[in-house]
């Protein structure tokens, strides 16, 4: 039975100074969510790094996004035995930031869009690659909408992960932890119809929709359970169609978040069952739960393997956080996968014009998760 070896820990800034090249790279072709150009770039430069290491990958169009996956077709490994590397090429960014925000190394910190969130992780992966002596067991999936929800590629994530004995997702760490959980989202909108009638002349013949509005924001706001973290939030909403008229209809955009999937449901009944306040006023609901929770118990395992190999290598002992934003971590682990996430390197700054990337950072996480691997294979 073949075996992934580990190959000794370097210490030499060869590795740093290849990631930060292979980043730079990396950043400097800009991968909107959905940009089929931009995500085709992204991938031909990742399939270059990976050689003919992970054998032949598949470009999986779905609803019109591609997405880069090395399928493990190895019939001699054990499922048990196989790992998913899982992230996303996708950024937050559109077209044109570059040019106000380009890719720079100062002081060992990298910028640029999408350094950290998650461009680095994938840079991270193939360096982790490179400490082993045999990636039979590996296969890796890179999706091009996680940034809007996986929306196109959640079935491929699933089929992926449904291969594999155990998930490492190269997401940014959080203060150099692991992500053990996650909450889990659902969006959600409420949209009001009413009745039109002129402002001035009769507005007491209509139903007017954005007062219905008011009105749900306030009860849908009062679902929400901090004590446990259930967080519901009204984020954008809109109604009405000129100053002079009672606006016909109306509607709200809803954000969900929580630690525990029976908090969702309980939500989402609530929602569902919201009543119009005001007689010949309608409500629709549109929506559901977008990613399960990523619960501890789920990468319970893997944290404290990824600490044994930490303690071993002689790395900085690695901790672990609970976020509120979801990842593809929480689709894998809603199957039932063992999933450990927040495995790239250290930084900051999700999402923000200041994320960054320590470089030095790169040697050690790039060993842990070559130690997660070479583990899970044995």
């Amino acid at each position: 039975m073949r075996r992934a070896l580990l190959l000794p820990l370097s210490h030499s800034s060869v590795a740093a100074e290849r990631f930060a090249h292979r980043l730079g790279q990396l950043v400097n072709i800009e991968t909107p969510s959905g940009c089929v150009k931009g995500l085709n770039s992204a991938y031909d430069l990742l399939q270059e790094w990976a050689g003919d290491r992970l054998g032949r990958p598949e470009r999986v169009i779905r609803k019109g996004v591609p997405h880069l996956h090395w399928p493990n077709t190895d019939p001699t490994v054990p499922r048990s035995r196989r790992v998913l590397l899982l992230g996303h090429a996708d950024t937050v960014w559109p077209m044109g930031t570059l040019e106000e925000n380009p890719f720079a190394v100062r002081n060992g910190r990298a910028t640029g869009p999408g350094v950290f969130d998650m461009k680095a992780g994938l840079v991270l992966a193939f360096e982790a690659l490179r400490q082993l002596g045999d990636v039979a067991h590996v296969s890796m999936l890179v999706s091009g909408d996680e940034e809007r929800g996986s929306i196109t590629s959640r079935a491929l994530i699933e089929e992926a992960a449904s291969t594999c004995g155990a998930v490492l997702v190269l997401e940014p760490s959080q203060d150099g932890a692991v992500k053990t959980a996650r909450k889990g989202v659902a969006s959600y909108r409420l949209g009001i119809s009413g009745r039109a009638a002129h402002a001035g002349l009769e507005p007491e013949n209509g139903v007017n929709a954005l007062t219905e509005l008011a009105h749900q924001v306030l009860s849908i706001s009062e679902l929400a359970d901090l004590g446990r973290g259930t967080t519901v939030t009204p984020t954008t909403g809109g109604a009405g169609t000129t100053v002079n008229t009672v606006p016909e209809q109306a509607f709200v955009n809803v954000d969900v978040r929580a630690w525990e999937r029976a908090e969702l449901e309980r939500v989402e009944q609530s929602l569902r069952a919201l009543q119009p306040r005001q007689p010949g006023a309608g409500l629709t609901f549109e929506g559901g739960v977008n990613r399960g929770p990523l619960e501890r118990e789920m990468s319970l395992d893997l944290l404290r393997t990824a600490q044994d190999i930490a303690e071993r290598l002689g790395l900085e002992p690695i901790t672990e956080a609970r976020v509120g934003g979801g990842s593809d971590g929480n689709i894998t682990a809603s199957l039932g996968l063992p999933t450990l996430d927040g495995l790239g390197p250290d930084g900051g700054g999700a999402h923000a014009r200041h994320e960054w990337v320590d470089i030095a950072s790169v040697e050690d996480r790039a060993a842990l998760v070559a130690g997660l691997i070479a583990v899970r294979a044995a």
